[in-house]
């Protein structure tokens, strides 16, 4: 493991350049992506493609900041900012040639959320959505389009759905139409809508079905749409034509599990994302010859993005034991050792590739004969106990990648298990529906149980000294261990950010996510109110036998405070001990830095004395 002193070790892990989205610009010449880590919050960044100049900070305050498109002519972007998580997003421009001047799009602290925000090539409108009837001054349940001209201020709606949806509506390149998505059918539904951009000709274009979802992208000639469509057993994917409003299916296969698809600019190849068993498989798709070329590296993952103006491509390579980085490389010659860094990420940290602990790819079967797999980092010296580290979503899974509090608990001499229980995303559309079987709270829970008892069997675990922890869904698994398994499966948890009282947590959270918690529970409150009751920890706070420590980010309007304060008066009534760790200026998850340092050294010092039964 690191040559790095424990306080060093900490500090090159909070300091370390955590790389997310990435994005090209349609000349090509231009990468642009969001930096966690670097500074006080997060901040956009830009290089430019062939490697002449180190990277531009645009943002640099001291709110989280984040990458949200490019403008048409390639010499700017559009980013958001919130306060401190709240998720109430303000749009700002910055052009490349100003990078640090914000310049507002939108108005300062909204009552309502944006989602998206595309310039139209007349350079006058932006287009997003919102929650909001502007002409009330209201927010809403349900998430309307919006044509916002920038020179009169007016908002005119171009779409209103008539339910809640988390979408972001895409601009087709000649600024003629918007493509979006709704849900006014079906909460596990998610059909394909056009329109035309005065709000005219609003119009389903395609759906799989009331309960399936159905995602697009425009290719760059603006008159054609990449689908992927979801069926029965797989994703299938077609090319749907605005002419003649047909679709051509180029992928229809039962045993791939396509995760995105996309037309970059500066191709006629679109970009593949095929996850196998968790891991990532890249392709490339020839529109024109319907040839499709892998892209197989011998270690780590390559996603590619899209070409650069020389013609390379520019694509995110990373790992657990590789620094997420932008790289340019030739889909004819993936020698990794060719690769050429964007970001310059290695010269901004002491920290190397032998200083991270790898993932190892652990199996187990669960209570009902289900094969799940999680990956499993040891560390090199005894080990102190066992740590849980539970996945949000839960549509969503972990892969081989690097994460700096799973890297930081192996420093600190713990095991870590990072599982992708049922109705994770990467395996097949079954594994990942067949948590609706049950509903949120039921056998996807006992994937994780089994996961621990397999690591007790075959002694990399001990009982009694095993907790467990995790954000958002991970939160709510970890308040589902600690009321549910007993002391030797599980003697500690921290929950971060988790559902404790799933009636609240649907109530008090954001609108456009309703439908979610409906889809994964089987319907409403009212509707399921057996279910909702059963799933929800905060009846069970009783059983709790082993230490409790609550960590919350008092600006999350996810999974809202309500949550807290609501378990905290079951546990007081109960008798129940239990810690508090709260962060006046975070939302949803803990991301600051500074937090970051309370919350690792807090997180190892509990766990640690949970363990050895320290008081």
């Amino acid at each position: 493991m690191s040559t790095l002193n424990p306080a060093e070790y900490l500090d090159a892990l909070l300091t370390l350049p955590k790389l997310y989205g990435g994005s090209v610009s349609r000349d090509g010449k231009w990468a642009a992506w969001i930096w966690m880590g670097v500074g006080e919050a997060i901040d956009v960044y830009a290089a430019p493609t062939d490697g002449s100049a180190s990277p531009i900070q645009l943002t640099q305050t001291s709110q989280n900041t984040y990458f949200i498109s490019w403008l048409p002519s390639s010499d700017g972007v559009i980013v958001a900012q919130d306060n401190h998580g709240d998720e109430r997003l303000r749009l700002f421009r910055v052009d490349l040639t100003q990078p640090n001047v914000l310049i507002p799009l939108t108005e300062e602290s909204p009552n309502y959320y944006i989602r998206g925000g595309q310039l139209h090539p007349n350079g006058e409108w932006l287009i997003y959505a919102a929650n909001a009837n502007f002409q009330t001054g209201e927010e809403i349940e349900p998430t309307w389009i919006y044509r916002h001209d920038l020179q009169t201020g007016e908002r005119k709606p171009i779409t209103q759905p008539a339910k809640g949806a988390y979408y972001f509506p895409v601009l087709n390149s000649t600024g003629t139409h918007i493509l979006y998505n709704r849900k006014d059918v079906h909460p596990a539904g998610y059909q394909l809508w056009l329109t035309d951009i005065e709000g005219n000709n609003d119009r389903e274009i395609f759906s799989a079905g009331d309960d399936k979802k159905v995602y697009g992208s425009w290719l760059p000639d603006g008159k054609r749409l990449l689908i992927r469509a979801e069926t029965e057993t797989h994703f299938r994917v077609g090319v749907w034509s605005l002419e003649n409003e047909s679709i051509r299916w180029l992928i229809d296969d039962p045993n791939r599990y396509i995760e995105s698809v996309h037309a970059p600019f500066g191709s006629d190849q679109i970009v593949i994302s095929e996850v196998k068993e968790a891991r990532l498989q890249s392709s490339l798709l020839d529109l024109t010859t319907g040839i499709e070329t892998q892209l197989t590296l011998t270690h780590g993952n390559l996603q590619p993005i899209a070409p650069s103006a020389s013609g390379e491509w520019v694509g995110k390579y990373y790992s657990a034991q590789q620094i997420t980085d932008l790289v340019r490389f030739s889909p004819r010659d993936l020698n990794i050792q060719t690769f050429k860094s964007l970001t310059g990420v290695s010269t901004k940290t002491r920290i190397m590739s032998s200083d991270l602990a790898i993932a190892e790819d652990f199996r187990w079967q669960s209570v009902d004969g289900l094969q799940i797999q999680g990956w499993l980092y040891r560390t090199p010296h005894p080990a102190k106990g066992t740590i849980v580290y539970v996945h949000g979503g839960p549509t969503a899974h972990s892969e081989d990648a690097l994460d700096d509090q799973i890297q930081f608990f192996v420093s600190q001499r713990f095991n870590v298990l990072d599982p992708n229980y049922r109705g994770s995303t990467g395996f097949s559309r079954m594994y990942t529906e067949a948590i609706k079987a049950d509903g949120w709270g039921g056998r996807e829970q006992e994937d994780i149980r089994a996961g621990i008892e397999a690591l007790i069997a075959k002694g990399i675990a001990v009982e009694g000294k095993v907790g467990i922890t995790g954000t958002s869904y991970g939160g709510y698994s970890s308040w589902h261990a600690i009321t549910h398994f007993p002391l030797e499966i599980v003697s500690a948890s921290a929950p971060i950010c988790g559902m404790t009282d799933l009636v609240i947590d649907y109530e008090t959270t954001r609108p456009d996510l309703r439908p979610y918690s409906a889809e994964m529970m089987g319907g409403t409150p009212n509707e399921m109110p057996q279910r909702y009751h059963e799933r929800s920890p905060i009846h069970f706070v009783e059983n709790i036998k082993g230490r409790l420590l609550i960590i919350q980010g008092l600006q999350d309007p996810n999974v809202t405070p309500e949550n807290v304060s609501t378990v905290k008066k079951a546990l007081d009534k109960a008798g129940i001990e239990y810690e508090m760790l709260v962060f006046d200026n975070e939302g949803h998850g803990i991301d600051r830095p500074e937090n970051l340092r309370t919350l690792y050294t807090h997180l190892a010092a509990f766990f640690t004395q949970a363990f050895d039964g320290s008081a």
